[in-house]
């Protein structure tokens, strides 16, 4: 049996004794990294589809023999929840929640307004993903990837932001054809606006 079915074994008896308390993970040229593969198929299948595994485009709902990354945003979430350490190579010591945030703020464009939606949009069950490739901040899931297509893209925009009529027509049209909702999110006060096309 080979080494990879061996860990697909592991994975799908996996329990909480298996994982330690905080996964360790290395912050390396400005990326999140979870270097093993057994702790980056956990914090994506079994918690809640955090990170996305290095060279693998759509990652299946199993093992996979690969690291991942966190995206910033994700990696501060869980080391708020104090789930994961986050040990920062060049300066060779581990990271506080403090810290980090004051890294991601200046490498992360819009860092602060996207964590409070990202973070809003968790509490209340939702699975956001990055949505750069649609153009947006976040897709976001109900059940996740793999499972079911993208409920809406979402676009954070801050209270004191502007937003021309042009690029809400080219965020609709571009949310219709993918067949999902296009969603502006205020950061400030967590409200959501959703825009569809409809025929007068």
């Amino acid at each position: 049996m080979s080494k990879e079915k061996n860990l697909q074994i592991s994975l799908d008896d996996l329990s909480e004794k298996d994982i330690p308390e905080k996964i360790p993970t290395k912050f390396i040229n400005n990326r999140v990294i979870v270097f093993n593969p057994l702790y980056a198929s956990y914090l994506y299948v079994k918690k809640g589809f955090f990170g996305s595994p290095l060279g693998i485009h759509k990652p299946r709902l199993e093992y996979f023999s690969k690291p991942s990354e966190l995206s910033l945003i994700e990696a501060y979430f869980l080391l708020e929840k104090d789930e994961i350490t986050i040990f920062d190579v060049k300066a060779d010591n581990f990271l506080k929640p403090k810290n980090f945030h004051e890294i991601a703020k200046k490498t992360h464009h819009k860092f602060e307004e996207k964590y409070i939606i990202y973070k809003d949009l968790r509490e209340r069950g939702y699975i956001p993903r990055p949505g750069l490739k649609f153009g947006a901040d976040f897709v976001v899931y109900r059940l996740g990837p793999g499972l079911e297509h993208s409920l809406f893209m979402v676009h954070v925009l801050p209270h004191d932001s502007e937003i021309t009529a042009i690029d809400m027509v080219r965020a609709g049209r571009l949310a219709t054809s993918v067949r999902k909702k296009f969603v502006i999110a205020n950061p400030l006060t967590c409200s959501y606006y959703f825009f569809e096309w409809f025929k007068p």
